[in-house]
């Protein structure tokens, strides 16, 4: 009689068809056998971007996937109207960071995974921390957040002569999304496929009122809530600036529009839609997040094993009035300024890092503010924080040319911000800078240099 198998065994039965045997829509690549899956579980690091409703499944799905080193981060903490659907968290978590609970709570559930986490920005994190990274897997509800992470992994990503990607450079992503009964999943290869930038179309303008019906003849609850938002709250907090992740101000914005609400007779003020309305959350379901996180799991293990070709490139999911999926193959923007060659500038050799960064800033292309400049992972200046900022000053008055160690052409990386819609975004751009004057740049395309 055949043994009973154990649990790891029957934990990893589906995953062993994958693995374990050849198929006909494998990748190029794809060997299957034990070594493979032992290959994932060692060297495949996943980091999971977020740890809400998405994020949650996310890490659950990756975990029993195989997946044995993971990295979350978050910087969020867990309210009572997570509950309902970021089913790691319990009552007894409110008020503790996302990132921390999530992970212990997978580690109790599934023997074998390290989930390593992290209570902060993304901004706060260096490029040195996204590399050691086979791949990012997003599980993000703003589409600042999804650029910025779409920006650092194309910083990666660098071109040979004839500006064909470089495959060994390639950080590749999966992008989850739900908006209450819709989702989409969507696979990121930087430099083959559109990045987040290359289709930010995709997404529509968000909602604005007009601050004449806010302030004189509001409609509705969230007319109330924008009021005490946008107008209330400058007038009380001159020069103080709200914090949508400060549990004080947003509590004090609802006490406000409650009051305007029942002053214009108006019902529907709710703590939750308060959050809603100022941070643009959609309410959203937790089968929707179970099922665009399926897919985004699998599509993460399809990238770095190769057992299946992996999806081209968009996935789209609607539960609203029985099941509706469909697959759309978008072009990449071969002169997106994200995931292309980088944006290419030509400079004296006396230029400053000084006045370089003041070149940015009026940069038809770029406009890019308060910048910081690394290249090759040194930090050449830091606007923050202040003991770094110090540090590198004294680099300011020196020319570029020779902080980049005199060689007539590299590519350097600058992170700042940029106004989009009338709204401040952190930003990282990769810029293809050529000095005039100096042998070895004959062969730089000098198209469109500035």
């Amino acid at each position: 009689m055949a043994a009973e198998p154990t649990a790891q065994e029957s934990r990893s039965r589906d995953l062993d068809k994958l693995l374990l045997r050849t198929g006909n829509l494998v990748g190029p690549t794809f060997e299957p056998g034990p070594a493979l899956r032992d290959d994932l579980k060692e060297y495949g690091r996943v980091l999971v971007v977020g740890a809400g409703g998405l994020g949650c499944e996310l890490l659950k799905d990756l975990a029993l996937s195989g997946f044995r080193k993971l990295e979350v981060i978050d910087m969020d903490r867990i309210e009572v109207s997570n509950l309902n659907r970021q089913f790691l968290f319990r009552l007894e978590d409110v008020g503790k960071p996302k990132a921390e609970v999530a992970a212990k709570r997978v580690m109790e559930r599934v023997s074998g995974v390290n989930i390593v986490p992290h209570f902060c920005r993304i901004e706060d994190k260096e490029l040195e921390f996204y590399s050691k990274f086979s791949i990012i897997a997003l599980g993000l509800d703003s589409i600042e957040a999804r650029s910025y992470i779409n920006s650092v992994a194309c910083s990666f990503l660098e071109y040979d002569s004839d500006d064909s990607a470089l495959e060994e450079t390639i950080k590749p992503m999966v992008d989850g999304g739900t908006e209450g009964f819709q989702g989409h999943a969507r696979v990121i290869v930087p430099g083959v496929t559109p990045c987040f930038e290359c289709t930010i179309w995709l997404f529509p303008p968000q909602v604005k009122f007009p601050l004449c019906t806010l302030a004189e003849t509001p409609r509705t609850a969230a007319h109330c809530i924008e009021y005490a938002h946008l107008i209330k709250w400058d007038e009380v907090h001159s020069g103080k600036a709200f914090d949508p992740d400060d549990p004080e101000h947003m509590k004090w914005v609802y006490n406000e529009a409650t009051k305007r609400a029942e002053l214009f007779g108006i019902p529907g003020v709710t703590y939750s839609l308060t959050q809603g309305v100022v941070k643009n959350i959609i309410p959203a379901i937790a089968s929707t997040n179970a099922i665009i996180s399926a897919a985004c799991a699998l599509e993460t293990l399809k990238i770095l094993s190769g057992c299946s070709k992996t999806l081209s490139n968009y996935l789209t999911y609607n539960g609203a009035e029985g099941l509706h999926t469909k697959v759309t193959e978008f072009v990449k923007d071969k002169d997106c300024l994200v995931c292309g060659p980088g944006v290419l500038i030509q400079l004296d050799t006396s230029i400053t890092l000084e006045k370089f960064i003041d070149l940015l800033k009026d940069h038809p292309k770029l406009q890019l503010s308060k910048a910081s400049i690394t290249h090759r992972g040194k930090s050449l200046y830091m606007q923050a924080p202040p003991v770094l900022e110090e540090m590198t000053r004294s680099n300011l008055s020196i020319p570029l040319f020779d902080l980049i160690g005199k060689i007539p052409k590299d590519v350097v990386h600058a992170t700042g911000t940029t106004t989009k819609n009338d709204k401040k975004t952190s930003c990282l751009r990769k810029l293809r800078v050529v000095f005039k004057g100096v042998d070895g740049i004959a062969d730089m395309d000098t198209a469109g240099e500035t």
